[in-house]
């Protein structure tokens, strides 16, 4: 297929769905979509309505802003808000709330806070104002990791001392991992990350196969990419041989990608342990800047709080991101937790399945999947 309609072919899409309900054979299954990405064509496409009711499709942590525990939010806020900054973010994190508001809210206090689409035009911003600290708030998975460590290489390279990094970013595998060991939480598949992939291939995911016994397909972002994927993780069951397979094969390659590999390990290291929101706190789970590029690292030049601090307790985010909840079972969805004034992160970020669900799977079929529970 070449074009973006050939991907979302309602008839192709009934066909898998048809084929689906006959493999399954009314198998009561859990899959977990592990990126936010997959959460937003599920349910802007009405996927889960398309498959048999037998089949539950849960959410995971694979939103990147979700994830950030509101401590983090407060550190870049104090950084933003430092005399001499200029502090740089994607326009996700703008409104994340922390216990102090959001970076919107420091904005609007006087803080100088700048949307940029890459951190090179943080790197651009900085070589603008040398009279000036330029900080980049640098989140993500591996996906966005990348090009955060081609930055770092280039302002060592040209030694361009006033730009730093408030370094955010996390790994997908070791959440997984926490999932996995939860015990309240059976999962029988997962619909793999496509976007993360591209950069760490498939050999990370083998231990869910081999050690879980549960199958991996790497998923791309069409409907018919979803579909699909869920077709192969149900024959995969019904076979009883859990494997890693890659439905994404356009996109993903085995190994993924060894230049993009090679910047993060040049420039990044795995922290000791790091909080996520609704995981808590995971071994060597997120990145921190290496010694050699530690004069570009903000967490050492500036002032940073380092603070616990925890979630609203009407916020059920943290339920929400490692699959024990659907959005609408929290009991301020919809209500108080809109988009224009969210309680928590699932509800801000473009990736987040509360958003995904307010904007598109309210009216779904997802409520009367009660009954079958």
């Amino acid at each position: 297929m070449k074009y973006v309609d050939e991907y979302r072919d309602p008839q192709l899409a009934q066909q898998i769905a048809a084929e689906i309900t006959e493999v399954s054979a009314g198998r009561r299954l859990k899959l977990m979509e592990v990126c936010g990405g997959h959460t937003h064509t599920i349910y802007k496409h009405g996927i889960e309505d398309l498959l048999p009711r037998t089949i539950d499709l849960v959410h995971g942590p694979g939103c990147p802003v979700c994830v950030l525990p509101m401590g983090r939010i407060d550190d870049a806020i104090a950084i933003a808000e430092t005399d001499g900054v200029i502090f740089t973010t994607f326009g996700d994190m703008m409104r994340v709330p922390g216990s102090r508001g959001s970076l919107l809210d420091a904005r609007a206090r006087g803080a100088d806070i700048r949307f940029v689409y890459s951190p090179l035009d943080a790197l651009k911003l900085a070589r603008q104002n040398p009279d000036k600290q330029v900080v980049f708030f640098a989140i993500g998975f591996e996906t966005t990791a990348p090009s955060t460590a081609v930055t770092l290489l280039r302002a060592q390279a040209e030694a361009i001392s006033n730009f730093s990094v408030f370094c955010n970013h996390v790994a997908v595998i070791p959440a997984i991992k926490a999932i996995l060991d939860s015990p309240d939480l059976q999962l029988d598949g997962f619909i793999g990350p496509g976007h993360v992939s591209m950069v760490i291939g498939l050999q990370p995911y083998e231990f869910i196969a081999r050690d879980h016994h549960k199958p991996v397909v790497i998923a791309g972002f069409e409907p018919l990419d979803i579909i699909q994927s869920v077709a192969m993780i149900v024959r995969q069951i019904v076979a009883a041989q859990p494997a890693v397979e890659n439905q994404y094969g356009r996109v993903v390659r085995p190994e993924g990608n060894r230049k993009a590999l090679e910047a993060m390990a040049r420039t990044m290291e795995l922290r000791p342990f790091f909080e996520w929101r609704g995981l808590g706190f995971i071994n060597d789970s997120a990145l921190k800047l290496r010694a050699d590029f530690a004069p570009w690292d903000a967490e050492l030049r500036f002032d940073v709080p380092g603070l616990r601090i925890d979630d609203p307790k009407a916020c059920q985010c943290g339920e929400v991101l490692r699959g024990a909840i659907k959005p609408w079972e929290c009991g301020v969805f919809g209500t108080a937790c809109t988009p224009e004034t969210p309680i928590g992160t699932c509800m801000v970020s473009s990736e987040g399945a509360c958003a995904a669900y307010f904007n598109y799977g309210r009216f779904s079929m997802a409520s009367e999947r009660i009954e079958l529970t």
